[in-house]
């Protein structure tokens, strides 16, 4: 790929586009779910009864609940990748890939969105949600369930709860992991760059 080749402009506003609209749909539904009444009783409000649903939850890990207690380690994380993300892609030439600018602004965005949470910016109290604990809660808003029963008649397995963000960051590391198995036929000049 020809480093010296502009970056397109419509690399620029596919990646923001991406990465603030997904942000904003995580903020949004993430404010939604937690101000829904039934959701705050710690009901579970069922879409398809028995697999897929509603259910709050706060995790102070990371993906599936690993590493509880270590916001502060996932949030300088988040911090980070918030800014070498845009630094790559703008400043080193990433962007004139395609494919790794829609997954990099899906991530961007599920970074963002997770991150808001883990700086206790939503502004929620421990108190409401575990009477041990005080002060203001630094974890993500989950609230997606999904359950399976197996046997039919047995116990529920359960999905670790998750978020909008969490699945903008895994579609986003599953298009970058196929991005990396690519193999083009041949580079592209600084005109297919522009032109895609």
């Amino acid at each position: 790929m020809d480093q010296r080749a502009p970056i397109p402009f419509n690399r620029h506003l596919t990646f923001w586009a991406l990465a603030c609209l997904g942000c904003a749909a995580d903020l949004w539904s993430k404010h939604y779910m937690f101000s829904q009444p039934d959701l705050l009783a710690h009901d579970i409000r069922w879409m398809w009864e028995g697999h897929a649903g509603f259910q709050l939850s706060l995790n102070e890990g990371a993906l599936f609940g690993m590493g509880q207690g270590n916001v502060w380690v996932f949030a300088s994380c988040a911090t980070a990748a918030a800014v070498a993300i845009p630094v790559w892609l703008f400043v080193f030439g990433a962007a004139r890939d395609r494919g790794l600018t829609i997954a990099l602004g899906c991530i961007l965005g599920g970074v963002i969105g997770n991150l808001y949470d883990r700086l206790g910016l939503p502004g929620l109290q421990w108190a409401n949600w575990d009477s041990a604990r005080s002060g203001t809660v630094h974890a993500v808003r989950d609230f997606v369930l999904i359950a399976r029963r197996w046997p039919p008649q047995g116990q529920f397995d359960v999905w670790p709860n998750f978020n909008v963000a969490d699945s903008l960051l895994v579609c986003g590391a599953i298009a970058l992991f196929l991005i990396s198995w690519r193999r083009p036929d041949r580079p592209p000049t600084p005109e297919s760059a522009v032109a895609s």
